[in-house]
């Protein structure tokens, strides 16, 4: 398989199966293409003619293009069952549906305000009260899943949840809003794991830059 991706420092979308992948150990091969250049779609649509050129994207070994990180995650677990991608227990399972569709469709104002730029350093900037009124929600999820769960992730084990709220991760790691010590805590052991890390890593030693995504206002 291979997975289309945008610049490790700056792609959450991309982020999400790359983790997945990562984490569980599925193998693929990765093809970076660089976000906001004149031939950024055109360089998408070469490989996925029928998608909306837009990444991620993940193309199968028979050619098959799946776009949108939520799709990706579920084909991944449709195809790789022997992985947990999903909780097993059915209850567990549409909470984390639940969940990981309200971080897809949802918390405009955090993504407006607190883009993910794993470089950059803006501490305490943009606490905006919509973006506050978003962090208070993402903050009540995780609350009630690891208390429900018991931790240490979203749904005990890592999942597609977890990856679906990595790049909040990665904002808050950048913009530093007041958090609670659950929330702070679990920041830290999404940061650590070795699948995070590697796209860390690689975001660190891109050298492309995005001027707008770069400032703060």
């Amino acid at each position: 398989m291979k997975l289309l991706i945008g610049d490790k420092n700056y792609s959450s979308w991309s982020m999400r199966p790359w983790v997945l992948l990562k984490h569980f150990g599925i193998p693929f091969d990765e093809l970076l293409i660089h976000l906001n250049q004149p031939g950024t779609n055109a360089a998408v649509l070469a490989h996925a003619p029928n998608g909306p050129g837009k990444i991620p994207c993940l193309i199968d070994d028979s050619g098959l293009a799946i776009w949108d990180s939520l799709a990706i995650a579920e084909t991944l677990a449709e195809r790789f069952p022997q992985h947990a991608l999903w909780p097993r227990d059915a209850a567990a399972r549409a909470h984390a549906r639940s969940v990981s569709a309200e971080m897809h469709s949802g918390f405009g104002e955090l993504r407006s305000n607190m883009w993910m730029n794993i470089r950059a350093s803006f501490p305490g900037k943009n606490a905006k009260p919509g973006v506050l009124t978003d962090i208070a929600r993402i903050e009540a999820i995780w609350r009630h899943c690891l208390e429900t769960c018991g931790g240490p992730f979203l749904f005990g084990e890592f999942s597609i949840a977890d990856a679906m709220y990595a790049p909040v991760v990665m904002r808050f790691k950048t913009w530093q809003p007041a958090l609670s010590e659950s929330a702070s805590a679990y920041v830290g052991r999404i940061a650590a794991l070795p699948a995070v890390q590697a796209w860390i890593d690689g975001a660190l030693s891109e050298t492309y830059a995005v001027p707008y995504l770069d400032a703060c206002p």
